[in-house]
């Protein structure tokens, strides 16, 4: 029975297999229509009745298909806490959440639901590509992440220094300049912060030098991983 239903829930070059991915994927599709419908303000009570039934039915499925992937796991634990696990009981954790909460929190546990829509990189050889991608240069991302984030309170720092004096109200602390860095690290630059002092104007131009080298490392990391991701399929 174990091996039956493993080889239905898992991804497998079979007819009952490939049925069930199509069925998880339209309900997944379904429930995030659903979970948007919803957002429409002066809905009438039968249009609520039938959006309320589609999201208990998806709920009842998608509670049945994560219990049975911890069913047919080969180490329970393991699936639990790995990527997917986590991400479907993230899908329907806020369902069971809603029960014992103040309604004024149900809005923001309402929102959980959108990991639903991740349950679909399961099913879609390329994210799988993209996920592997991304666990061949976890490395090379948290290193990435950490030189950023030293990056980031650098530019703080320094634009406090150089504007504190000429705009208290903008930069009255490193915490207030943080802001700013964020926003010129990444080259979005919104415009409701900027120095207008000439320290400030100069250290702005080497942050933002340096903004443009920080947007394309990234790419060209999970590029390479990609690459080898899709050559490496191809071996096998």
């Amino acid at each position: 029975m174990k091996k039956y239903i493993k080889d239905i829930v898992e991804i497998n070059d079979n007819k009952k297999s490939r049925y069930f991915s199509i069925f998880i994927q339209t309900l997944i599709l379904i429930s995030i229509i659903t979970f948007s419908v919803e957002t429409v303000p002066d809905l009438k009570p039968q249009t609520r009745a039938i959006l309320q039934s589609i999201e208990l039915f998806s709920v009842i499925v998608f509670t049945a298909e994560y219990i049975l992937r911890i069913y047919v796991a080969d180490s329970k634990p393991k699936f639990i806490f790995s990527l997917f696990g986590i991400i479907d009981f993230l899908a329907i954790i806020p369902f069971y959440l809603a029960f014992g909460v103040d309604l004024r929190s149900l809005r923001a546990l309402r929102f959980l639901r959108l990991f639903r829509v991740l349950k679909l990189v399961r099913y879609n050889n390329a994210m799988n590509h993209f996920t592997k991608a991304i666990k061949m240069a976890k490395e090379e991302i948290f290193l990435f992440i950490f030189i950023t984030l030293i990056l980031i309170y650098f530019s703080a720092v320094g634009i406090y220094y150089f504007e504190n004096q000429a705009q208290p109200e903008h930069f009255s602390s490193i915490f207030d300049s943080l802001w700013w860095a964020i926003i010129t690290l990444t080259t979005v630059g919104y415009g409701d912060v900027y120095p207008i002092t000439v320290g400030g104007k100069v250290f702005t131009f080497f942050i933002l030098m340096i903004g443009l080298g920080i947007v394309a490392i990234p790419t060209g990391i999970i590029s390479s991983a990609l690459t080898k991701s899709i050559d490496k399929k191809g071996v096998e």
